[in-house]
C-alpha cells in the first residue's frame, strides 16, 4: 500500500516507445531451391535473412539506448514504463525531443538511400541474390516500421474501494524498494568497472556515483530513506580533494561506499540508521573500518574519516 499518499501527487509516468526495423525474413524452403550451400553468417542466421546491412540501422540502437539511458538515469521502472519526478518532467522532455530530432534525421537519411543501400547489400552476395531481392519491401513500408515516440500521463490515486487499482497502489508503495534496486545495480556496475582490486582511481570513476547522488535526490519523495542515503554519497563525494587521482584512505573509503550501495537491503537499513540520528561521517567511519586496507596512504594534512562506529 501507498505509505504516503502525497507521493503519487509528485510522479508522472513515461511510456517510450521505439521502433527498429528489423531488416530481417523469414528463411522459406524455397530460398534453398537451387542451393544446397548455407548462406554466410552475416546474411542470414537463426531461420531469417537479412535484407540490407545491419550497420544501416545501428544509429537507431545507438538512439534508443541513450533514452533508455535517459530516463533510468531520471525515474524508476514503473509499468512498462518509468515514474519520474513531476518537476523534472519538463527537462526529460526536451531531452527526449533532442533525442527524438536525431532519430528523425537519422530515418530520413536512411529512406534516402534505402534502395541504394539494398542494392550495395545484394552486390555483396552476389551469390544469393534471389533470396535477398525476393523478400525486399517498399520505402513506405520500412517508413511505418521506424519510430521515436513517448507518453507522459499524470497518475491518478487508486480507489481503496475499487480492488482493480491495488495492483498499481501496490506498485506505488514498491517504488522506494524498486529504487535501491536499482541503485544497486548502477554500484555493480560501477565496482566492477572502476573500483574493485584497484589501488588508484582517476576522477572519471566518479561519475556513477554523481549520477546515482542525482537520482536519489530527484525522487528523495518516493521514501523516507531514500534522501539520507543520497546525502551520504555528498558527503563521501565532498570529503574528497578537489583535484588529481584518488588513493589511499579517499579510495578505501569510496569501495566501502560503492560495496553497500551494491546491497539494496543494507542500503535501506543504513537509510533508516540516518533517519535515526546517525551522522554520515559515521557511517563513512564505519564503512573504513570494515573495509581496511594494508599500508594506507595518508596525505599530508589530510585525516581518515574515523568515528565512533560501535553503533549497531
Amino acid at each position: 500500500m501507498i505509505t504516503n499518499p502525497h507521493i503519487i501527487d509528485k510522479l508522472m509516468a513515461l511510456h517510450l516507445d521505439v521502433n527498429i526495423w528489423s531488416a530481417r525474413k523469414k528463411l522459406s524452403p524455397e530460398d534453398f531451391a537451387h542451393n544446397a550451400v548455407l548462406p554466410p553468417d552475416d546474411l542470414a542466421s537463426l531461420g531469417s535473412k537479412r535484407i540490407c546491412d545491419p550497420e544501416e540501422l545501428r544509429v537507431f540502437g545507438m538512439l534508443k539506448s541513450r533514452a533508455v539511458s535517459l530516463l533510468d538515469r531520471h525515474g524508476i521502472r514503473f509499468l512498462g514504463g518509468w515514474a519520474i519526478a513531476e518537476e523534472q518532467a519538463e527537462n526529460i522532455v526536451v531531452d527526449l525531443h533532442l533525442i527524438e530530432a536525431e532519430f528523425t534525421t537519422a530515418k530520413e537519411a536512411f529512406l534516402t538511400r534505402y534502395d541504394q543501400s539494398v542494392q550495395e547489400w545484394i552486390d555483396k552476395h552476389e551469390e544469393w541474390e534471389r533470396i535477398i531481392a525476393g523478400s525486399v519491401v517498399s520505402a513506405e513500408y520500412v517508413r511505418s516500421r521506424i519510430g521515436f515516440s513517448w507518453k507522459l500521463y499524470r497518475i491518478q490515486p487508486p480507489d481503496p474501494s475499487d480492488p482493480l487499482t491495488q495492483s498499481i497502489a501496490k506498485d506505488v508503495g514498491n517504488l522506494g524498494t524498486t529504487l535501491f534496486g536499482e541503485v544497486s545495480k548502477m554500484a555493480n556496475d560501477a565496482w566492477q568497472q572502476s573500483f574493485a582490486g584497484k589501488t588508484e582511481i582517476t576522477r572519471k570513476a566518479l561519475s556513477p556515483l554523481k549520477t546515482m547522488h542525482a537520482k536519489l535526490c530527484g525522487l528523495s519523495f518516493v521514501e523516507p530513506r531514500v534522501a539520507p542515503v543520497a546525502d551520504l554519497i555528498a558527503t563521501a563525494l565532498d570529503s574528497l580533494p578537489k583535484r588529481g587521482s584518488i588513493r589511499g584512505v579517499d579510495l578505501v573509503m569510496l569501495q566501502g561506499l560503492v560495496s553497500l550501495l551494491r546491497d539494496s537491503e543494507a542500503l535501506a537499513i543504513h537509510g533508516q540508521k540516518l533517519i535515526d540520528g546517525i551522522s554520515s561521517q559515521n557511517v563513512l567511519g564505519l564503512l573504513l573500518e570494515k573495509h581496511p586496507a594494508p599500508d594506507i596512504f595518508v596525505p599530508p594534512g589530510r585525516q581518515p574519516i574515523l568515528a565512533n562506529c560501535g553503533l549497531w
